[in-house]
């Protein structure tokens, strides 16, 4: 049983109703937060299974319900060509793509990407850490590096966003990096905000994401304990771990358009755990899919 799941059977202990409400049809005492939000999936989540069945594995997420894919460097021997039919053919939309930094020799490369892809929107992972945040004068120059790239898409028709570790939110040389972006760099960036980093650097994600407001309309969704080191790819369904997403959602509301559950490791089957995660967020009104 979830720790929603759970204390959602004692409240109702609490109330009085016990397992009787349960078994009403249409009863939902987790009906407070809700959002119109549409559920992704970042698929370097399935990237072993991708390199065995590309067509299959890719089958296999549309048959559970998402909506959309946000999609990562596929193997080299997967053409974008070849990847956009699959992806069409199985009814899920490219809404987003992490790719390099749209910089000197490689923005020719994103534009293309997004031509195929039929999608607007490049997000920098911004891994790994490496020094770009090392210190304030680093910091401000990475302000500079990503106001260009958004300038550079812009003109292209796309949008820029930028996504964040656990790093980003860790207090660096008197600054927490990613809030510094968020008050400096162009506002025509958005932030993917991957609400499981968040914690596991220290915040309390909804804080994040309520600060973040319309800056922020992706969300990364998986759960674990959030503790920094290798516990922290411990990860489970979402529901499963530590994260509160209600009061995620509560605090993101309407300016969440995407969820997206992604998955570093799993230790179990993946598309099981995936289509775990789905079942949360749809259960209790926390996204919505086609199933």
């Amino acid at each position: 049983m979830s720790p929603i799941d759970r204390s959602r059977r004692d409240l109702l202990k609490t109330l009085g109703l016990g397992t009787i409400a349960l078994t009403i049809p249409g009863f939902n005492l987790f009906a407070g937060p809700r959002t119109k939000a549409k559920i992704g999936l970042q698929l370097y989540t399935i990237r072993r299974q991708i390199e065995k069945d590309f067509e299959g594995s890719i089958r296999k997420v549309a048959e559970i319900g998402f909506e959309g894919i946000e999609t990562y460097a596929l193997p080299g021997n997967i053409t974008l060509e070849n990847a956009a039919r699959i992806f069409k053919d199985a009814g899920l939309k490219v809404f987003s793509m992490h790719t390099e930094l749209p910089a000197a020799g490689t923005r020719d490369a994103v534009v293309k990407m997004a031509d195929v892809y039929e999608c607007d929107l490049a997000i920098y992972p911004g891994w790994p850490q490496g020094d770009k945040y090392k210190n304030v004068e680093a910091t401000k120059h990475m302000v500079g590096v990503y106001d260009e790239a958004s300038a550079f898409l812009k003109s292209k028709g796309m949008r820029f966003g930028l996504h964040n570790h656990w790093w980003d939110f860790e207090l660096t040389d008197g600054i927490y990096p990613f809030y510094y972006l968020l008050d400096h760099a162009s506002k025509d960036i958005v932030f993917e905000i991957d609400t499981y980093w968040a914690k596991t650097g220290g915040q309390n994600p909804a804080t994040v994401v309520k600060r973040f407001g319309k800056r922020a309309p992706l969300l990364h969704i998986k759960d674990g304990p959030a503790i920094e080191g290798d516990k922290a790819y411990a990860q489970v369904p979402a529901g499963d771990g530590s994260m509160d997403f209600p009061s995620i959602v509560k605090a993101g509301g309407e300016n969440i358009q995407w969820m997206v559950v992604e998955f570093d490791e799993y230790g179990k089957d993946i598309f099981d755990g995936i289509r775990q995660s789905y079942s949360f967020l749809t259960k209790h009104g926390l996204a919505k899919g086609k199933i």
